[in-house]
């Protein structure tokens, strides 16, 4: 008889919250990670409760848009901002243009899913969780039964710990 022997690994799963994804719950380093444009606009949705508490992100974005030519700026890019000790905002350029047109919804998964690996390897890098509103969920047009398994693949899957806020 032989014995078969399971061993299940539980690498977590996502929190979710109400709240404010700009004041994170958790202790030890956060990620802070939300969609934008790839054409520099910066001033509707969740980017509007970044620049509320913080202005560096803004700032650090518009110009990175600005030198596009000589930098990674484009689909699938992230650039990370310390704000605070703890604290980073994940800029993830996930969002083509800024309306809904022809061509659907701006948001484009594959994008997504190359950014939440960037964050993924940065926040265990930090030993980080990692905080976000439903990203691409907005203004971008998605779909959160298209972006909750890139999250879940991307970053739960490797360790790190994610909670997502909704509006209470």
């Amino acid at each position: 008889m032989s014995v078969l022997l399971l061993i299940v690994l539980f690498v977590g799963e996502i929190r979710y919250v109400r709240g404010d994804a700009t004041s994170p719950q958790a202790k030890g380093v956060k990620v802070i990670a939300h969609v934008c444009n790839d054409l520099g606009g910066w001033g509707k949705g969740f980017v509007l409760a970044v620049s509320r508490r913080w202005d560096a992100p803004e700032r650090a974005y518009r110009e990175w848009h600005r030198k596009r030519a000589t930098n990674d700026f484009g689909l699938g890019a992230v650039q990370f901002v310390q704000v605070e000790p703890y604290v980073h905002i994940a800029n993830m350029v996930a969002q083509r243009g800024i309306k809904r047109g022809s061509k659907g919804v701006p948001i484009r998964y594959d994008a997504l899913g190359e950014c939440l690996q960037r964050v993924g390897r940065r926040a265990l890098e930090l030993d980080a969780s990692v905080h976000m509103p439903r990203i691409g969920c907005g203004l971008a047009g998605g779909r959160w039964s298209e972006v909750e398994p890139l999250v879940e693949r991307h970053l739960v899957g490797p360790g790190v710990p994610v909670t997502v806020y909704d509006v209470g």
